[in-house]
């Protein structure tokens, strides 16, 4: 293993590390968090996640600005940036799905993996659910060979 796939892979499991343990740590893990925080005609609206969505636009924000102005990044040959931009139909259906989702379950992807370590059965179904998803979606949607 060179050093530079090396440094990638180190960099890639503190950066995991450190976003799984800021979801943990502000119970981003915890579903009924989650749905009080979406649920904002209840009465009982729990707005202490808008912290954690103004700590993740305080880092993107700047990371974003820098990357702007790099040729390439520091451990890759090239940003690997969407190429399509446009806002079509497919975006906004899977959007609305992953929203839906989201309230339904109080679970979306980072923190459903991060929940992982309790060992809990509904967070077991819910990453085992979200994974057969996405292999029928590569598979049959986008029809990517096996």
């Amino acid at each position: 293993m060179g050093g530079l796939t090396l440094a990638r892979l180190a960099v890639s499991l503190i950066a995991g590390g450190i976003f799984g343990f800021g979801l943990s740590l502000s119970r981003m893990i915890d579903p009924a968090r989650v749905l009080g925080f979406l649920d904002i005609a209840s009465g009982h609206w729990d707005a202490s996640l808008m912290f954690v969505l103004a700590g993740a636009v305080l880092v993107a924000v700047p990371g974003m600005m820098i990357q702007r102005h790099m040729a390439r990044p520091v451990l890759d040959d090239q940003f690997h940036l969407p190429a399509k931009t446009a806002i079509d139909t497919k975006l906004v259906a899977g959007s609305a799905i992953f929203g839906i989702g989201w309230g339904l379950a109080g679970f979306c992807p980072g923190p459903a993996l991060s929940a992982l370590a309790m060992g809990l059965w509904p967070v077991i179904l819910f990453v085992l659910a979200m994974a057969i998803g996405m292999i029928l979606h590569d598979r049959r949607l986008v029809r990517r060979p096996l």
